[in-house]
């Protein structure tokens, strides 16, 4: 057979990622917050959109506009002729639409917009465990030293005082500063020691007496080089360190493993003095710098509502964050009229049609965001009724098979959004959870969460004559149904931060 070059005609289908299409996908990610900041930049960029006041009456530039064709009656005229409607196009991004004419009666999405969180329907608490290696506060709350604010004063500052009123020395001075800007954000100093003072060109014994002067200096514990050395700074600021806690502080591995007969013989103290010292540790702060932290934790906005009224779940979008724009076709028809540069006409052109995608964009989202809401809470009504112990698994497939999308667009919707109900605020992810088999074979699998919320259940049940080991807690699950192995009950267990039996035991026999 020759080999010669010729032409042939295919028909294919291809996806084109046109920048409509593009623009679609990047507001379905978006969180509300998120959304309006990036609607605040389109409202900069494009002179024909802004946006509605939460009262409903139009913006500035809409009434600047009316004035404007106020004075232009030919314009005025001409506004509500083939070249545009006068009034403004809206979309109401917040009006719910009823989603329940294919699910259940009870998932209904009209209703008003009022929220009363039911205090007693909600979850326990996690409790939380003492752990060595942990932030803030080593019993994981919040003491009257860590809740003290110590205003805008960042730790930088705070610091730079204290050298400049206490090291006189130019040259010690300069070391200081230095090994200020060596802190990582707990208030450590990291590993760099030796090259910072070959760096600066003065002796090693120099550097350790500065870090010495500075390690006096407030909040105690601040340019330490490891938890040890953290900790024996604030002792020392107490007036604690004596010989007991000196072997306490330098023996913190067995203390992280509960050790507590091996501590007792290493501090020379009995029982009741190991319990007290221990306490005391747990009052020090392992982190001192983060109580200078200004940058304030911003409280999660949920994106949905959920409310029980009556028998039925309602969901709602939050109108009090979702933005609401508007495309100012006046203002369009006016200056379609004034500019004749074939240039300008053309960029007109281009921002009326940019601006009118954009409110489409928003209005199919919206739309979006409702619709796999809503049925994400019809998989888990019996969460909402009864608690984590009635998770049930779920995978972003269920969802995308009863709302009629993909599988990604279900997994951008529940991305970084969040979902208020009468038992908390919850990332649309938790929802999702793979299930454990059923011993029996039949029956509905179990979620892992809830796997997880029994396990922690046990566990806070524990005395010190009845500690379950992890083989233990797996022939309870396996009794009442749930086929699960030892290596995962002792993932779970670790991912609450749970300490193993042994742990557990030396712990409630310290205390008992």
């Amino acid at each position: 057979m020759a080999l010669a070059p010729r032409l042939d005609h295919r028909q294919t289908q291809t996806l084109a990622m046109t920048p409509q299409l593009q623009q679609a996908i990047k507001l379905l990610q978006l969180s509300n917050l998120e959304l309006s900041e990036y609607i605040d930049q389109e409202l900069e960029q494009n002179p024909l959109l802004e946006r509605e006041d939460p009262d409903g009456e139009h913006g500035a530039e809409e009434k600047a506009a009316e004035e404007m064709a106020a004075e232009d009656s030919a314009v005025a005229e001409s506004s509500g002729g083939e070249d545009g409607p006068e009034q403004l196009d809206s979309v109401d991004l917040t009006a719910n639409e009823n989603l329940g004419a294919d699910h259940d009666a009870a998932l209904d999405t009209d209703y008003e917009n009022v929220w009363d969180t039911d205090a007693s329907d909600a979850p326990d608490a996690d409790s939380l465990y003492w752990q060595v290696e942990g932030g803030g506060s080593f019993n994981g709350g919040g003491g009257a030293e860590e809740s003290t604010e110590p205003g805008e004063i960042s730790l930088r500052d705070h610091l730079l005082r204290q050298i400049n009123v206490d090291i006189e020395d130019q040259i010690d001075r300069m070391i200081a500063l230095q090994l200020t800007e060596m802190l990582d954000e707990s208030g450590y100093l990291n590993d760099a020691a030796i090259e910072t003072a070959a760096a600066l060109g003065c002796s090693v014994e120099r550097l350790e007496s500065v870090i010495g002067m500075v390690q006096q200096f407030d909040p105690p514990g601040v340019f330490a080089r490891n938890l040890a050395e953290c900790l024996a700074l604030q002792l020392r600021d107490r007036d604690r360190f004596d010989p007991a806690m000196k072997a306490l502080v330098e023996n913190l591995d067995l203390l992280a493993k509960r050790d507590f007969a091996a501590l007792r013989n290493l501090c020379g103290v009995d029982a009741d003095d190991i319990a007290d010292m221990v306490a005391e540790i747990k009052k020090l702060d392992p982190k001192p710098a983060l109580v200078f932290d200004n940058n304030v934790a911003q409280p999660v906005v949920p994106d949905v509502m959920v409310q029980r009224k009556g028998d039925a779940w309602l969901v709602e979008l939050n109108t009090d964050t979702l933005p609401r724009v508007l495309v100012n076709n006046r203002y369009y028809a006016r200056i379609k009229k004034k500019v004749v540069d074939k240039e300008e006409k053309g960029y007109i052109a281009d921002r009326y049609q940019a601006a009118n995608w954009l409110v489409k964009a928003m209005h199919q989202r919206a739309q979006t965001i409702l619709k796999v809401a809503t049925e994400l809470v019809k998989q888990q009504e019996e969460f909402l009724n009864h608690g984590v112990q009635r998770l049930r698994p779920l995978v972003l497939r269920d969802i995308a098979a009863q709302v009629g999308v993909h599988e990604s667009t279900v997994s951008r919707v529940t991305n970084n959004k969040y979902i208020a109900t009468p038992r908390g605020i919850f990332e649309m992810k938790y929802f999702f959870t793979f299930g454990l088999g059923n011993t029996t074979g039949s029956g509905n699998p179990h979620s892992a969460e809830a796997i997880r919320f029994r396990i922690k259940s046990m566990i806070e049940k524990e005395s010190l004559d009845n500690v379950l080991s992890d083989d233990r807690i797996v022939v309870i699950l396996r009794d009442t149904g749930v086929d699960i192995a030892r290596r995962t009950v002792a993932k779970y267990r670790v991912s609450m931060r749970i300490p193993s039996s042994v742990q557990r035991r030396r712990e409630k026999a310290l205390h008992a």
